[in-house]
């Protein structure tokens, strides 16, 4: 029997360079399921995705999924890709483990959690304030490369990576600190800022809506003191000011502290994102 994929529609073009398409899977010309492959704007479109892959329940545990998965990589390979990404819900057992064997690598998580509905205290002495344009200057130059750096390390070619952070910033940020719906804060103590956080709203799960916390750091020398936690906390703050039950956030596989922090703090995994290169 052969597994192909089957055009549902044309395929899809953007003004800059993206493209995306919808097919069934078929065996020998009958359709088992469906599957959406589309370039991903955010790598300048050298990085693909495959998205909402499903096969009908009578032709699962037969490899099908597998064998479109592969297919789609092809067509990610002729449209110029590089690497491709999917990502799957925590609980998902059979995907991930169709995932693993086909060589691809956890690269983050997506996590968020239910806000309870008065704000958390803070631990004595500490407090936050907005950044100033000094910090932000100083932070917004920090951030892009460390960004950056983040993606480089998971297997993003530099060039693609630095695009990537450069774009997220100028497309979340556009007005700086004056930026709608945006807040970039500093965790003081005893007068010294010990960290900073960017909390913004967007939709957080489809069509919920919430905050989310696009990066929270310590400064390096006041590590492991707690600040992280209390950082988190002052998001939470953050959140509940702009009116949000729901917080969310992006952690990279590897930062086993700050995933062990969320998880203390009730955050759970929403999704599990995957890249593989495409050699």
């Amino acid at each position: 029997m052969t597994t192909t994929l089957r055009p549902t529609g044309p395929l899809r073009q953007t003004d800059d360079g993206g493209k995306s398409r919808s097919y069934e899977v078929c065996v020998n010309s009958r359709p088992v399921g469906t599957v959406e492959i589309a370039t991903d704007p955010g790598f300048g479109h050298k990085a693909g995705t495959i998205r909402a892959l499903h096969i009908d329940e009578p032709d699962r545990r037969r490899g099908r999924a597998t064998v479109a998965a592969l297919a789609a990589e092809e067509v990610l390979r002729g449209w110029g890709c590089d690497q491709v990404m999917a990502s799957v819900p925590p609980d998902a057992v059979a995907a991930l483990r169709m995932l693993e064997s086909l060589g691809y690598v956890e690269r983050g998580r997506n996590m968020d959690k239910e806000l309870p509905p008065e704000p958390p205290a803070l631990p004595e002495g500490v407090a936050g304030r907005p950044m100033n344009e000094s910090e932000y200057a100083a932070w917004a130059a920090q951030s892009v490369e460390s960004y950056a750096q983040s993606w480089i390390d998971r297997g993003t070619p530099p060039e693609q990576a630095r695009a990537k952070s450069e774009a997220s910033h100028r497309e979340l940020l556009p007005g700086g600190l004056a930026t709608p719906g945006a807040a970039l804060q500093v965790l003081v103590h005893g007068g010294s800022a010990v960290g900073h956080v960017w909390v913004a709203s967007r939709e957080v799960r489809a069509g919920r809506p919430g905050s989310y916390v696009y990066d929270v750091a310590v400064r390096a020398d006041l590590r492991g003191k707690g600040y992280g936690r209390a950082l988190m906390l002052h998001a939470e703050r953050i959140a509940l000011e702009a009116g949000s039950e729901l917080l969310g956030l992006h952690v990279f596989a590897g930062n086993t502290p700050a995933i062990r922090l969320y998880e203390s703090l009730g955050y759970g995994t929403t999704q599990r994102n995957f890249f593989k290169p495409l050699l």
